[in-house]
């Protein structure tokens, strides 16, 4: 059985993803197998595994750092808010159902056993395990059941290493409190060590403080971890490349992205913002709108709700306009819903609650129906471009391959002038189909296609055309390798880890156990 060791955090945001993702890379590299793993997940950015499976994103991405391909077993559960008080519950990468969080707490403590055997086969598999927690230890209000952090740890028998997040101030406070929160027997059995992550300056001004805080806590520090500007897949809308609506430095490409309040998938413009010269900006209200030359409304997780805002915000407003006057206009998953002409939701499934069902006006920029379902599409897929938006056919029968993860289906009107946008095939069930996918007329298209930029050179093109239609240049000469860059980042993400903690004190505290 694999050993482990566990990465928890005193907040959220504190680094713990990365840090983990780190330890995979730092492991594989010195030639043990290594497997991520995160009991409970909560976020809006997922994944289809090629089984048709639903995971979190984050391990995703630290698999990939491990070398390994994603499985469902590294996240058994995942949360996808659908609104402030409620989540779909996706158990073994498969929908549950929708729970209120009180009906949720209620149940979790039955979905030990999935926790129990997801660990136990991929414990089986492998040398060590990274285990992630989520949020704080500390909230004492949820310890009572705990599934993922020190009730996880117990699960596992996994030493903990606490991360501290230093650049917003108050670190020594976070990790003492967080100590002085844990139960004397978590912090005497299963604490280890600290981290203090991303820190800016000089570290031997910081080192008095490091030694009084080994004091107080009686734990050693293993580590200060500068901050790390390496370019990953992010987890959730606490991510820094969400901060900021304005542009940093005047750039040739303006891309817009609607930061809708559910933005889920925002992963699929990474490949967009690689580019130089190109900007990809989330905006989230009418004065940071600016005037972009493409304009992207992203999937989310409520697509009704998160349209009533957009509503409200007046920004669909401006996209209308911006589409009146020709800019390009994409939609992604449920930004696709949006830009049709209805939307109806017979069953509730939108927000989780059955008799909050109706139909809906969409933004009608797309002569497409939406009707959602009790059914949730999951599954890779690959195809063509058919019939891009106008001015872009030079996209026309380029690569297309990705995922889909949304409930119903959305069906164009006929006599409207619109045509499908793919031609895509699935493997369901060791069954190969192909289907039309999106719609396009005009200078506005959809698609239900996560991860459409990130295959081949799609987003460099993308990003010629744009440049071309407002008459500048953009440096493309150089081939880009997508997967050559993303195995770099994860290098240097393990050099930096690597020259900042005691790796050797690391490996002595899997090896002790608890």
């Amino acid at each position: 059985m694999a050993r482990p060791i566990m990465i928890q955090g005193t907040m959220s945001n504190a680094g713990k993803s990365l840090i983990a993702a780190a330890l995979c890379r730092i492991f594989a590299q010195d030639g043990y197998r290594v497997a991520p793993f995160k009991s409970q997940n909560m976020a809006l950015n997922s994944f289809i595994t090629r089984e048709g499976l639903e995971m979190g994103r984050a391990q995703v991405m630290q698999a990939e750092a491990a070398g390994i391909e994603p499985s469902v077993l590294m996240n058994p559960i995942l949360l996808k808010p659908a609104g402030d008080s409620m989540s779909q519950v996706i158990v073994n990468g498969e929908v549950r159902g929708n729970y209120s969080a009180r009906d949720y707490f209620a149940m979790k403590k039955s979905l030990v056993p999935d926790i129990r055997k997801a660990y136990g086969r991929l414990a089986a598999e492998n040398d060590i395990i990274v285990i992630e927690g989520a949020g704080s230890p500390a909230e004492i209000n949820l310890k009572e059941d705990d599934i993922v952090n020190m009730g996880m740890a117990r699960i596992a028998a996994s030493p903990v290493l606490l991360v501290g997040d230093i650049d917003l101030g108050g670190v020594f406070a976070q990790l003492y409190g967080t100590a002085a929160l844990l139960t004397e027997e978590e912090r005497d059995r299963y604490l280890k060590g600290m981290i203090i992550n991303k820190f800016r300056g000089d570290v031997t001004i910081l080192e008095p403080g490091l030694r009084q805080i080994e004091g107080l806590t009686g734990k050693p520090v293993l580590g200060v971890v500068p901050y790390m500007h390496v370019d990953v897949d992010d987890e959730d809308s606490l991510a820094d490349r969400l901060k900021s609506s304005g542009k940093k430095e005047p750039s040739l490409v303006d891309i817009a992205v609607i930061r809708l309040p559910r933005l889920s998938n925002f992963t699929d413009f990474n490949a967009l913002g690689r580019i130089s010269g190109v900007s990809v900006r989330y905006v989230n209200s009418v004065s940071a709108f600016g005037d972009p030359d493409l304009v992207i409304l992203p999937g989310t997780k409520n697509t009704m709700g998160d349209l009533r805002w957009l509503r409200e915000s007046g920004l669909e407003a401006v996209v209308k306009k911006a589409a009146a006057a020709g800019k390009p206009v994409i939609g992604i998953c449920g930004g696709y819903q949006m830009l049709g002409e209805t939307l109806s939701d017979p069953c509730g499934e939108e927000s989780g609650q059955r008799k909050q069902g109706g139909r809906m006006r969409g933004i009608g920029l797309l002569p497409v129906d939406t009707v959602f379902s009790e059914i949730k599409t999951r599954t890779r897929v690959s195809g063509n471009i058919m019939s891009p938006a106008e001015g872009f056919e030079g996209l026309s029968g380029m690569k297309v391959e990705g995922y889909e993860i949304h409930m119903g289906a959305s069906v164009i009107r006929e006599g409207c002038g619109a045509v499908p946008l793919t031609r895509l095939a699935a493997e369901a069930a060791g069954e190969r189909t192909f289907k039309d996918d999106g719609c396009s007329r005009g200078n506005v298209c959809g698609t239900y296609v996560h991860g459409i930029f990130d295959q081949g050179d799609m987003a460099r093109r993308l990003a010629s055309v744009l440049a071309e239609k407002k008459g500048v240049s953009l440096d493309l000469a150089d081939t880009f390798d997508a997967a050559a860059y993303r195995e770099q980042q994860y290098d240097i993400l393990a050099d930096t880890v690597r020259r900042s903690t005691d790796i050797g004190k690391i490996y002595a505290i899997i090896r002790e156990g608890i």
